[in-house]
């Protein structure tokens, strides 16, 4: 044992987690390690696979989370979570889980996300290294769903260089997807239904009201997708949980009222949302856009593992980092 070198990425990950509960900014949290803040975000983020304020953000929102199903407070979790406003805490916490975090207290549920290194906030204060995801295979919904999020996102990203005319062209007269969400002619409608379809569903799944119809302006659709995407991916991975993918539930937002499968639903959702991604891919290279983001998973997938990080082994210590 006298001759294993440290592991360098443990040395960054201790720094981050001592300064957890100090409010430093990412210079001085570099500071500590001895490095520019340049080099330390390089090393961090190349380990990792994710950036290190991403992670560090990430960590005081699990342990904000845990602390909620332990019956703290939002203010006093936000706070230690280095949040300067309830509201604010608030926004990011629903972000992150689909749900704001008054409706976390009482349903005292997982408190980790989704992570591309296995690494979380282990209570009370330390870090929980998961199996190697170099070994375990991605679960399929964790692949379609990020795929889904990363590409409509880029696709609403896409659309910001088009004029207020371009958005309502009628690029595909009469296309329409399925009937009782009517046409979809314009990239503003296609980029609407995919938005509102993850509401509606999402209302649908979780017993609320129907969603009224909301701001289709470029910037009021990304709002709604911010929200609508984490919605959705918390609660599929609440069905996942709970192996419920064969729970049926009554959608009385359906005229008439049907009944649905749990996991039928999740079907459906990604099926026509594939569908709806193409069609506007191709619409907005039509109209102009340049580098449009590839819609085929093998693309997206082939640029996300390019530069992979560490395995949890190697976080761990098991294996050099190199």
């Amino acid at each position: 044992m006298d001759n294993v070198r440290p592991d360098r990425l443990r040395v960054l990950l201790d720094t981050v987690l001592a300064a957890l509960d100090e409010r430093l900014d990412g210079r001085q949290v570099a500071g500590r390690a001895h490095l520019s803040r340049f080099h330390f975000d390089r090393l961090l983020s190349a380990g990792l696979g994710e950036a290190p304020a991403a992670f560090r953000r990430r960590l005081l929102l699990e342990r904000a989370a845990w602390r909620l199903s332990r019956g703290s407070s939002v203010t006093d979790a936000g706070f230690e979570a280095a949040y300067d406003s309830t509201e604010a805490f608030s926004r990011a916490f629903r972000r992150a889980f689909g749900r704001p975090p008054s409706g976390f207290v009482a349903r005292a549920e997982d408190f980790r996300l989704p992570a591309p290194n296995g690494v979380h906030f282990h209570p009370p204060a330390g870090l929980l290294v998961t199996g190697d995801v170099s070994e375990i295979a991605m679960d399929l919904t964790d692949r379609l769903i990020d795929h889904d999020d990363w590409l409509t996102g880029r696709l609403l990203d896409s659309a910001c260089g088009l004029t207020g005319e371009q958005l309502d062209r009628e690029v595909r007269p009469g296309h329409t997807v399925l009937a009782f969400d009517g046409p979809e002619p314009t990239v503003r409608h296609m980029l609407d239904r995919l938005v509102w379809t993850k509401e509606v569903w999402s209302a649908a799944i979780a017993g609320r009201d129907l969603p009224a119809g909301g701001d289709r302006s470029l910037e009021g659709l990304r709002s709604r997708w911010d929200r609508a995407s984490a919605d959705f991916r918390a609660l599929v991975h609440d069905i996942r949980r709970r192996n419920a993918w064969n729970d049926t539930f009554v959608d009385a937002l359906c005229d008439p009222v049907q009944s649905f499968t749990l996991g039928g639903v999740i079907a459906h959702v990604l099926t026509f949302a594939a569908h709806r991604r193409q069609v506007l891919a191709e619409a907005l290279s039509e109209l102009g856009v340049v580098d449009v983001a590839p819609t085929c998973p093998l693309e997206w997938e082939r640029a996300r593992l390019a530069a992979r990080p560490h395995t949890p082994a190697q976080l761990r210590g098991a294996e050099e980092a190199r």
